[in-house]
């Protein structure tokens, strides 16, 4: 049936070559339901997941209170020719948990709220150069010099290697007042190094270029507010994403009020960003964030994760290179090939557990979870057959 999307699914990343290097007739490939930490695919078959949608899911699937809300927000209509009251009411929320966040835009997708970024920075600045570092969707602006079908001039000026100040440095410098934007994952296989994070920021300050800060897969995980807040961070804009709505559609850009008044003097708008259900999803699973102390568990079970990579990894240094990532989202560094067959070992053993960046911990899972799929990753990795 996937030879009507090309390249099988229309999410490029949950291709089963992406998940397991190729596809076979035992392996999952399309799944029906979800709950908690647990999966079922096509033909019945359960396993216990840390894909979590990509990490856009922190709360565990059919979150309860998500749930509910969702269902309210369809019975109200969905979407209509007004804007909806609880969009006004969703932006002062976030804007008094994210002081830093004045004001707001929301979409639909990372890529898109990372897009409005951008153009916000150009409009406020006047400028066009865009400098960046990490994983920033995939339209046009985010593209390196030469992606089939991206024009050029339309892709990205130039990457900053992440945590290499002094060759940051440089290439900010060297942008000068060409320099629109410096936009920027936290992590990007590890923890950022404060003295990074102070070049960052002190170099937009000084050729006025605007610090965009890419929150789509750490906000609601290391924080509510992501690394802006576990760092301590002074973001011109920051866009949210993934896991702010548990797994439905939205995203936003804010920051600054003088910035984002710039996105009124150029174009960004979409039909369905102001449907009810997808803001219905973020106020509630805000709720749940604080009540339950969301990022906290993630931190604690993430630990508890990562330790036991550790030691498989420790135990097994012929085919396991090391650990990377971060406790709330990380993986095992290996050989591709070697990566591979872990991977499909695990999902023949019932775990989906990605080869690559990053697994995700969520509320749904625990140590007992864990602990079953380390042993779980430990039986993978021992069978040499």
């Amino acid at each position: 049936m996937s030879d009507r999307i090309p390249g099988f699914t229309s999410t490029g990343s949950k291709r089963p070559a992406a998940l397991f290097g190729d596809s076979a007739p035992d392996l999952p490939a399309r799944m029906v339901s979800a709950r908690g930490a647990e999966v079922w695919d096509a033909r019945g078959n359960r396993y216990t997941d840390y894909i979590m949608a990509l990490g856009a899911v922190a709360l565990g699937y059919a979150h309860p209170a998500v749930t509910r809300a969702v269902a309210g927000a369809a019975e109200a209509g969905v979407v209509g020719p007004l804007p909806p009251v609880l969009e006004d009411e969703l932006a002062h929320i976030i804007s008094g948990r994210l002081p830093w966040i004045e004001s707001l835009r929301f979409l639909k997708t990372g890529a898109e709220a990372m897009a409005a970024a951008v153009r916000i920075a150009r409009a406020h600045t006047g400028r066009s150069d865009v400098l960046g570092s990490g994983y920033h969707g995939w339209l046009d602006w985010a593209q390196a010099a030469g992606t089939p079908g991206v024009p050029a001039g339309a892709a990205i000026s130039g990457t900053l290697p992440f945590n290499d100040v002094e060759r940051g440095r440089a290439a900010i410098r060297a942008a000068g007042d060409r320099l629109a934007a410096v936009a920027f994952e936290p992590i990007v296989l590890g923890e950022p190094d404060g003295d990074w994070l102070r070049m960052l920021r002190e170099e937009t300050h000084r050729t006025g270029a605007v610090l965009i800060i890419d929150e789509i897969k750490t906000g609601c995980r290391l924080a509510v507010g992501g690394a802006t807040e576990r760092y301590g961070l002074e973001p011109d804009l920051v866009v949210l994403g993934k896991a702010i709505a548990n797994g439905l559609p939205l995203a936003l850009v804010g920051g600054r009020a003088d910035v984002m008044q710039a996105g009124t003097r150029t174009w960004i708008s979409s039909t369905l960003a102001t449907e009810f259900v997808s803001l219905a999803a973020c106020r509630a699973t805000l709720e749940v964030m604080e009540q339950s102390k969301v990022p906290a568990h993630l931190g604690r079970i993430g630990g508890r994760l990562m330790g036991g990579l550790r030691d498989l990894a420790a135990r097994h240094t012929g085919l396991v290179r090391g650990v990377a990532g971060i406790p709330e989202m990380c993986f095992l560094e290996m050989d591709e090939a070697d990566g591979i067959r872990l991977a499909r070992g695990a999902a023949r053993r019932g775990l989906l557990f990605k080869r690559s960046a990053y697994n995700f911990v969520s509320l749904a899972h625990d140590e007992r979870v864990v602990d079953t799929t380390l042993a779980t990753l430990e039986d993978a990795l021992s069978d040499r057959g």
